[in-house]
C-alpha cells in the first residue's frame, strides 16, 4: 500500500482535505445527475394527474350544465 496508516491516507501529506472534498463533490454531482430523471418523471406524472383531475372535474360540470339535458 502507498500509505502506512488510515490517518496518512486521509491526510495525504496535507493534500487530503482538497482531494477528499473533490471526491465528495464529484460523488454528490453524480448522485444528483443520476436521480434527476426520476425526480423529473415524478413531477411530470404529478402534473399530468392534476391536469386529468381538473379536466375530469371540468367535464363533469359541463355534463351537468349541458343544454338539452
Amino acid at each position: 500500500m502507498y500509505f502506512d496508516s488510515l490517518e496518512a491516507l486521509l491526510a495525504m501529506e496535507g493534500h487530503g482535505p482538497y482531494v477528499w472534498a473533490a471526491y465528495g463533490i464529484t460523488l454528490l454531482v453524480l448522485a444528483l445527475l443520476l436521480s434527476a430523471p426520476g425526480r423529473r418523471r415524478r413531477r411530470l406524472l404529478r402534473e399530468v394527474r392534476g391536469e386529468l383531475r381538473r379536466e375530469a372535474a371540468h367535464g363533469s360540470k359541463e355534463a351537468v350544465h349541458a343544454p338539452g339535458s
